[in-house]
């Protein structure tokens, strides 16, 4: 017993695979710096690695393209109102914008929790992790996924719950959803669906399974992060500690997040505003009203991700509002002064 004990130990102090610590560090993807060694882009302690199988320590020096790993960072993580029309890739083959084309240009270099379909809009995840985005993305992990969907055909709610026990498609099993019927104007009809798995063009594809055809696709939450009033192509960064909170210990550990103390989260990546789909001459908007300003948003009071420390610590800051006989005691203490 004492010697499994001794030998697990031995494990965790071996360090870490290679491709964890490059995703950790905000250089990539695990899968990515797999492909990256195999390229031969990647030394360890001046040897070039031609294998992924390796781990690390704090004590060994990695290089990727000539140049050390930067500087390990805090895990972070962005919401981001992804327009309809933007493929969620770094690079598309036909030269299509991609969702990375178009988000501020002092945001960090972020992954994808996931993907959205080009004509998909609505709540993409993004983050610097790559650990947290491998482990958010796994069915496993049991977040929910909640879609608005406009559909074309006849639908009832009788059609909708053949869902809840899942249904196969071409072969391919869909599992749970839960759809309800939120209201219909001749043939068009909006849906409300939550699922888990989020495959592959899921929900267009058992919407045809029911003869319907999706006209619209909007994802508004992914877990407990809401897209709430986020305007279309903005982001907007999740502080710390409510990042912390919402994930969750067993999350943390699986995903292997870093949080530094103290993490001061940069006031200039809250409520960031999108490029401009336009150039213009010195990058400036041709109709300024059509963006929010790139100044930090506060949260508002119905903000989804405000809990109860921060309105309590926002109260202490908040100015009290004077009662009535206060009021008049103030305004009769003026007089008296005259």
């Amino acid at each position: 017993m004492a010697s499994d004990v001794q030998d697990e130990t031995a494990n965790k102090n071996d360090g870490e695979r290679i491709a964890k610590v490059m995703a950790r560090h905000g250089l990539c993807s695990r899968r990515d710096a797999e492909s990256w060694i195999s390229e031969g882009r990647v030394k360890l302690n001046g040897t070039l690695l031609t294998t992924p199988a390796v781990k690390v320590t704090d004590k060994d020096r990695v290089e990727v393209d000539g140049f050390e790993l930067p500087t390990k960072q805090s895990t972070r993580l962005w919401l981001y109102h992804k327009p309809a029309g933007l493929v969620t890739t770094a690079k598309d083959e036909k030269n299509r914008d991609t969702i990375f084309s178009k988000l501020p240009e002092n945001l960090p270099r972020v992954i994808s929790v996931g993907r959205l379909d080009i004509n998909t809009e609505g709540l993409l995840l993004l983050t610097n992790d790559g650990g947290l985005s491998r482990v958010l993305e796994l069915p496993k992990t049991g977040w929910l996924r909640r879609y608005r969907v406009r559909v074309f055909g006849k639908v009832n709610q009788e059609m909708l719950d053949v869902l809840k026990e899942g249904v196969v498609v071409d072969g391919v099993h869909y599992g749970s959803i839960e759809a309800t019927l939120e209201r219909s104007q001749g043939h068009n009809s909006w849906l409300m669906l939550d699922l888990r798995e989020g495959k592959n063009r899921e929900i267009k594809r058992v919407m045809e399974y029911l003869d319907l055809r999706v006209t619209r696709l909007i994802r508004i939450s992914y877990g407990p992060f809401q897209l709430g009033d986020l305007e279309r192509g903005h982001v907007k960064e999740v502080r710390a500690r409510i990042l912390k909170e919402q994930l969750g210990a067993k999350v943390i550990e699986e995903a292997g997040c870093y949080f530094a103390n103290n993490v001061n989260i940069q006031k200039s990546t809250l409520g960031l505003r999108p490029k401009p789909l336009n150039n213009t001459k010195n990058n400036k908007l041709k109709n300024k009203d059509s963006f929010k300003s790139a100044k930090p948003q506060k949260w508002s009071k119905n903000s989804d991700y405000k809990d109860k420390n921060n309105e309590r610590d926002g109260a202490k800051n908040k100015p009290q509002k004077r009662g009535k006989a206060q009021k008049q005691a103030g305004t009769n203490s003026f007089r008296r002064s005259k």
